[in-house]
């Protein structure tokens, strides 16, 4: 096992130069397929990492890197790890406040993007750590690049995850966190090998498309990467790359069963899909619809991969909403609130250890201790767990809305909230939703008259756009607790649309 992405591209470099290792999908000439070899990696990377040292990247320095899914962004997530510094991804979808935080709070001395975000970024800078704003056809350099050998726990990311309250905050992830994951799938089920073809279809400031790398170049597996995903087309590139396995999550399942069927279904080369909240209702039916059994997984931007289902359960447990049993590297209890083990069967607090874990929430020693009380790391989910060790979902305790597969911190859209001058108060919850999962649901308080669609106009200059609320209530002011907290049970109590205004439907319901 190798104990550094370094020696994952050196090793992977030296074994399989030739071989493709990553093929984008659209990012050649024309629009065309452009692939990189192993030896590619191991060259390009080599020269990025001088680049980024010529413009005084040494160990121990963190960069923000915000760029669509192109070649540069895991190139320059490898050549940062040959320098013993620390990428920070940026969404690609922030703006102003929640791209501004990240940039202040990680200490980013450097960003590299490309010409449409450079703006965005030069204008967050004042007042932060980062003196220079690139773009990636600034960054050239001849090599070699300056030699440093990382440890197992060298930091390679602040990957930054919205939090249960407040603003995003930071996972420190080091080497180790990278190989273990990729040994696992690599020596586990699904057991990737150099015989498969991977997909990914998520943006790379996700640590998925990232885990897929460093398993592509553990198990000498050619990575597939899409520009994004794209429902009506994406088992047309399962096909045309003949893809073996591959990874999604959330809305994905729900919205590729929603295709018009084809006579092509099942004409692939697909051996298992692994996906995260498989809708336990769906889940025979996308297995009948393709022909290839779906795999449920769990595992957090803190912890990694964590629970799987395997082949042996899977029969039994289809429909069931079982998460899987702990992957080898991995302790998992289900615990009452002092972090005592429940009986089986009972529900409680899922809790995690084991290798391979985040070090901690960068710059915030309070919530790290929070999060690891005890010698655990909490999740914050509620979970149950069966006689044989089997680990079913029940549901979140954070203050969190899951909106198409994307967190959103409900404090982090009540404070872009108050920033307008007419908002005195606000409070933002989760409205179930049939296609997304959750919606979210804004309550103002206003001291001058403002409707709706100029506060979500404003809200979009702040945050992504997946965070801006879809519904709105004006209310004269909000239920509080005796602590004096809003009550958001209150809040969440009865159909939430009812008297809102839907922006969606352009109208008040």
């Amino acid at each position: 096992m190798s104990t550094h992405l370094v020696e994952l591209v050196t090793t992977a470099a030296r074994t399989w130069p030739d071989k493709p290792a990553w093929i984008f999908d659209d990012t050649g000439q024309d629009g065309a397929p452009e692939t990189l070899t192993f030896a590619d990696v191991d060259r390009r990377t080599g020269l990025l990492a001088a680049a980024l040292a010529d413009r005084g990247v040494a160990a121990g320095d963190r960069v923000a890197v915000m760029l669509h899914n192109r070649p540069e962004f895991p190139l320059l997530w490898l050549a940062l790890a040959r320098l013993g510094a620390a990428m920070v991804p940026v969404n690609t979808g922030y703006r102003e406040l929640d791209g501004g935080h990240v940039i202040a709070h990680s200490g980013a001395s450097l960003a590299v993007t490309a010409e449409e975000f450079a703006g965005l970024l030069r204008t967050v800078a004042p007042g932060t750590a980062l003196r220079e704003v690139v773009t990636t056809d600034e960054l050239t350099g001849a090599g070699p690049a300056p030699g440093f050998v990382p440890t197992p726990e060298t930091p390679t990311n602040i990957q930054y995850t919205s939090g249960t309250t407040g603003a995003p905050k930071g996972c420190v992830l080091p080497h180790r966190y990278w190989t273990t994951l990729a040994d696992d799938l690599a020596t586990a089920f699904p057991a990737v090998s150099s015989e498969d073809v991977m997909l990914t279809a998520q943006s790379f400031h996700y640590i998925d498309p990232q885990w897929n790398v460093a398993l592509g170049l553990r198990s000498g597996a050619t990575l597939v990467v899409l520009d994004r995903f794209h429902p009506s087309t994406f088992w047309e590139k399962v096909r045309e790359h003949r893809v073996t396995w591959f990874y999604c999550l959330g809305l994905m399942p729900t919205l590729l069963l929603r295709m018009p069927e084809q006579p092509e279904d099942r004409d692939h080369r697909v051996r298992a899909i692994t996906a995260s909240a498989i809708p336990p209702e769906l889940h025979a039916e996308l297995e009948a619809r393709w022909g290839v059994p779906w795999y449920e997984a769990f595992g957090m931007t803190e912890t990694g991969g964590d629970i799987r289902m395997y082949p042996g359960d899977h029969d039994e447990l289809v429909g069931s909403g079982c998460i899987g049993r702990p992957a080898a590297h991995r302790e998992v209890i289900v615990a009452d609130e002092n972090g005592v083990p429940v009986p089986r069967g009972s529900e409680g607090e899922l809790l995690i250890r084991g290798t391979g874990l985040m070090h901690r929430y960068h710059d915030d020693p309070d919530a790290t201790a929070k999060a690891f009380r005890g010698g655990w790391f909490h999740t914050g989910d509620l979970a149950r767990m069966d006689e044989a060790g089997r680990v079913f979902f029940i549901g979140r305790t954070k203050d969190m809305i899951r909106r198409s597969g994307e967190n959103i911190a409900a404090d982090e859209v009540e404070r872009a909230l108050l920033l307008h001058p007419g908002v005195t108060a606000a409070a933002v919850v989760a409205v179930p939703d049939e296609l997304r999962g959750e919606e979210v649901k804004a309550y103002v308080v206003l001291g001058t008259e403002h409707d709706p669609e100029e506060l979500a106009e404003f809200c979009e200059t702040k945050l992504a756009r997946f965070k801006v609320p879809r519904f709105w209530s004006v209310v004269d002011e909000l239920p509080m607790t005796p602590s004096e907290r809003v009550a958001k049970g209150q809040l969440r109590q009865g159909d939430q649309r009812t008297g809102a205004y839907d922006r969606k439907a352009g109208a008040w319901l």
